[in-house]
């Protein structure tokens, strides 16, 4: 059964209920240095329950860290970008760890952005680094990956598309919601991972609503022996996995596309965001966004994230 983990004003607690809990006594500021002291945390399980904290909830993957994401990894997503998922490779980008934010802090929307965007994605916490050249496989990814968390890949979209790069436009404070709980996996956990559903609402309004096992084209395993090859990992790393389709941003007609490529491209980017500006989709001043992964049974339970929108004039108030 998966341990859930919670951390509130620098404390970690293992989760029981929605309002118990017990503290781990470990002295550990980092993710990585609470996984590494597994003792701490088997004890917690075992100790008796009291009452968690009523607020102060913080993510509980800590930065600094490496948060390594995959793109266009979900055929719905594919598909909502007007591309083939037969033909769409396995590809990776980087966002800076201070983007991390717990799972009820408001959204800071940069007062030069006016497209944002939302993603809910699985969060893979690694657990025991993995060196470049790791033979990771079927039977010793569980030795690599500690537990999964609920993550919002948050992005602008105007600096995203037209510098053609992801870095800036993903790395801004706030923009990587995480939590509320690390769900650390323990034998036969992990072979539930293809049943979780990842939903996320804004304004109580389903956006995106999708199970790994039908959408994912490239599971976790595939991901870390790809990025094995390249990418060293560590301790409390981040990996998200990619994002269903429903996202405000898709691709336009065909036509239109076509007619596109042949513009110039400041001449392109205008008219796309043009017409970008007609849809409402994009997260605005106020707008609350839920998200919540979790197997349809809930025996694995990653838990609910709800966070608000706010601009950035008006955060710094």
């Amino acid at each position: 059964m998966s341990i859930n983990i919670i951390r509130t004003d620098d404390h970690w607690y293992v989760q029981k209920s929605e309002t118990t809990g017990t503290l781990i006594d470990a002295n550990a500021t980092t993710t990585g240095e609470l996984l590494a002291n597994r003792a701490a945390i088997d004890a917690a399980v075992a100790g008796e329950a009291s009452h968690l904290p009523k607020s102060g909830l913080q993510s509980p993957v800590t930065a600094p860290c490496r948060v390594v994401a995959q793109m266009t990894n979900f055929i719905s997503h594919i598909e909502d970008s007007g591309l083939n998922p037969k033909t769409v490779p396995m590809t990776f980008f980087r966002k800076t760890s201070h983007s991390i934010s717990g799972p009820t802090e408001d959204i800071i929307k940069p007062t030069h952005v006016r497209f944002l965007d939302y993603e809910v994605e699985v969060g893979l916490v690694i657990g025991d680094d993995i060196p470049v050249g790791t033979a990771i496989t079927r039977d010793n990814i569980t030795d690599h990956v500690a537990g999964v968390v609920v993550t919002n890949d948050v992005s602008a979209r105007d600096l995203q598309l037209p510098k053609t790069q992801f870095f800036e436009a993903k790395s801004y404070p706030t923009f990587t919601p995480t939590g509320p709980r690390l769900v650390v996996l323990e034998p036969g956990d992990w072979e539930r991972f293809e049943d979780l559903r990842l939903k996320l609402w804004v304004n109580g309004e389903v956006r995106q609503d999708a199970l790994v096992r039908d959408d994912m084209l490239y599971k976790p395993l595939q991901a870390l022996q790809a990025l094995a090859e390249f990418q060293p990992l560590a301790t409390g790393d981040l990996v998200l996995t990619g994002t269903p389709g429903g996202t405000a941003l898709k691709a336009p007609p065909k036509p239109i596309e076509m007619i596109g490529a042949l513009l110039p491209p400041a001449t392109k980017w205008k008219a796309f965001f043009r017409a970008q500006a007609k849809n409402a989709e994009y997260l605005a001043e106020g707008d609350v966004v839920e998200v919540h992964i979790s197997t349809e049974d809930g025996k694995l339970d990653l838990g609910r994230q709800c966070t608000t929108v706010r601009h950035a004039a008006k955060a710094s108030r």
